[in-house]
């Protein structure tokens, strides 16, 4: 059996021209990426001037050398390494002591004096003041010619 040559890859634009995706890759593949990392568009790692400084090659080497599931221990860009753990101190509990509970204070029932009108006494307990919720919106005081979102956000603040 002969092999055959690999098809090559042609795409349709939008004007109807033809693109051979693969040849405009290979011609440039030297030109920086657009990104933050550094590497050209063949993946090699660039520094100062677009020289090349690692290789592709070397960087896919070095993945394969690692063994799976291990973690490389050496810190990479200066990296600051954590500090290591050390038990908590174990701080002495101090025992408290339990506070005598004071009995609750008794009404006292003041003697009528023997007087034609009686006298009034106001009771000694009092309700808990209830607290209202603050209303912070704030109607509009005057009309606006606005329409749309730009009435509806007219007054917010």
């Amino acid at each position: 059996m002969v092999a055959r040559a690999p098809r090559k890859r042609m795409y349709r634009t939008m004007q109807g021209r033809m693109v051979d995706i693969e040849k405009l890759r290979a011609a440039n593949e030297s030109v920086r990426a657009v990104g933050n990392m550094d590497v050209n568009a063949r993946g090699d790692v660039l520094g100062p001037g677009g020289a090349v400084v690692t290789p592709k090659q070397t960087i896919i080497n070095k993945y394969y050398e690692q063994p799976k599931g291990r973690v490389d221990d050496t810190p990479t860009k200066g990296k600051p390494m954590p500090a290591p753990k050390t038990e908590p101190v174990k701080q002495a509990v101090q025992k408290m002591t339990p506070v005598a509970s004071r009995p609750a204070p008794q009404k006292t029932t003041v003697a009528k004096p023997v007087e034609s009108k009686p006298v009034e006494s106001k009771p000694v307990a009092t309700k808990p003041v209830e607290s209202k919720p603050v209303s912070t919106f704030k109607p509009k005081t005057e009309t606006t010619d606005k329409k749309g979102i730009d009435a509806a956000l007219d007054g917010l603040e």
